[in-house]
């Protein structure tokens, strides 16, 4: 057990620093809109490490003018907290933020035994709560079973490139050279650095990349899941990081590795469950096929850069793909649409994105950071016509880093757009 006055100092240090928070001067984020802070249902706000988790909740909940009480349990000295403390902790919070407020902010509590029975007898005594959590855990079977649907699910992404060129003050209006040439620089600076809030201003981005790839790796997984052999664990991240875009090749991994597929599988999906790392599946009909040939993308292109073994940092298209892919993420996973790639057959030009409503293809998005070459150009929107008929789709989008503009061939069309506006929501 976690003394009493030990939680106190805790939650009263915590209390400082919310109390020193200006979310005026914060960036504001899309998911802001889809907190519903009146309904009777938690907040679960999910993501990555670092994403920006807690200041998006806090500035919900203080541009809401609502009274709360906070506790982080991402804190040392609440490490050793059980089941049996938690009641405890409600306390606190009581005795630091007053006995009449309605709303609770828990911070990661996830990693304490039986938080979720906390959670739902909290929600019985009609308190609001907000909840986050840096791995799928806090969404798992338990959490499902004893809240049966009595949550608001939230994923929280690193900055998109929008909200990137709103923390750097970029002029996104302007329609003068300099204005240009200052959003082509905001969107390589991005591809390049990706948009971990904390990491802007910093000098020293490769230490913090390290910094935080060890935290996943530790904290968020080796713990959770008494993973013996974390170097294996550090060999598959850095290898999905490198060949973003590509198939997860798992015998390949387990040859290389001297380990099971069965392990090597496990692995991956644990990086996945800590949203280092996404899986998109292929579009077929045929289950097998769509497990056997997922394609891997990280949650940001800084953790490509910044970091030790960084091997894919070059491969501007990768890169450009991969921001792609995260921000048709944010788009849909709050509109009910499915995200696949396409290839009819091994030697073929695949699709990069197939976006889906159930099994209907809505939009078929190829992405190609330079399309300027005459063979380049026909190979990409070739692959969109093919694959335009036998999908069944006419919405076709080609996202490159070039001007916006139509394309008409065989009475089809293809909206080609600039990597920037489409990132930007400008179509």
């Amino acid at each position: 057990m976690v003394d009493e006055k030990v939680i106190l100092q805790v939650l009263a240090e915590q209390q400082e620093y919310v109390q020193s928070y200006e979310p005026q001067k914060w960036v504001g984020r899309y998911e802001e809109n889809l907190f519903e802070l009146d309904s009777p249902l938690a907040q679960v706000v999910i993501g990555v490490r670092r994403s920006g988790k807690s200041t998006l909740c806090h500035k919900v909940l203080l541009e809401h003018h609502v009274k709360y009480g906070y506790a982080n349990f991402d804190d040392d000295r609440l490490a050793k907290l059980k089941t049996e403390d938690l009641n405890t902790v409600l306390s606190c919070i009581y005795q630091v933020y007053g006995t009449d407020i309605k709303y609770i902010f828990l911070d990661e509590i996830q990693d304490v035994d039986g938080w979720h029975l906390f959670v739902n007898r909290l929600l019985r005594s009609n308190l609001h709560l907000v909840v986050t959590g840096s791995n799928a855990k806090l969404l798992s079977g338990e959490l499902a079973t004893h809240l049966t649907g009595r949550y608001n699910e939230i994923h929280l992404f690193p900055f998109s490139f929008y909200e990137y060129c709103m923390f750097h003050h970029v002029d996104l209006v302007g329609i003068t050279t300099k204005a240009d040439a200052e959003r082509k620089r905001a969107f390589l600076d991005y591809i390049a650095d990706g948009g971990f809030p904390e990491m802007q201003n910093m000098r020293n981005k490769r230490g913090y990349v390290q910094s935080l790839m060890e935290a996943i790796v530790t904290k968020d997984i080796q713990r959770r899941f008494n993973i013996r052999n974390v170097n294996a664990l550090r060999k598959i991240a850095n290898h999905l990081i490198n060949n973003v875009c590509q198939e997860v090749n798992y015998d390949d991994l387990a040859k290389i590795l001297s380990m099971s597929d069965v392990t090597v599988k496990k692995y991956v999906d644990y990086l996945r469950q800590a949203f280092l790392i996404q899986l998109l599946t292929k579009h077929s009909f045929k289950s097998k096929e769509r497990i056997r040939n997922a394609k891997a993308y990280i949650v940001d292109s800084g953790l490509q850069n910044n970091r030790d073994n960084a091997f894919a940092a070059e491969n501007i298209g990768w890169r450009l793909e991969n921001v792609v892919y995260i921000e048709l993420l944010r788009r849909c996973t709050n509109s009910f649409m499915d995200i696949y790639y396409y290839k009819e057959s091994p030697r073929s030009k695949e699709i990069d994105f197939v976006v889906c409503n159930q099994d209907k293809a809505v939009e078929l998005i190829q992405v190609a950071y330079d399309i300027e070459g005459e063979k380049t150009f026909k190979r990409e929107t070739d692959s969109l016509i093919r694959a335009s008929s036998v999908l069944r789709c006419d919405k076709l989008t080609l996202i490159a880093f070039t001007s916006t503009r139509d394309y008409k061939i065989d009475g089809k069309s293809i909206h080609i757009v600039s990597a920037i506006d489409w990132l930007l929501g400008r179509k």
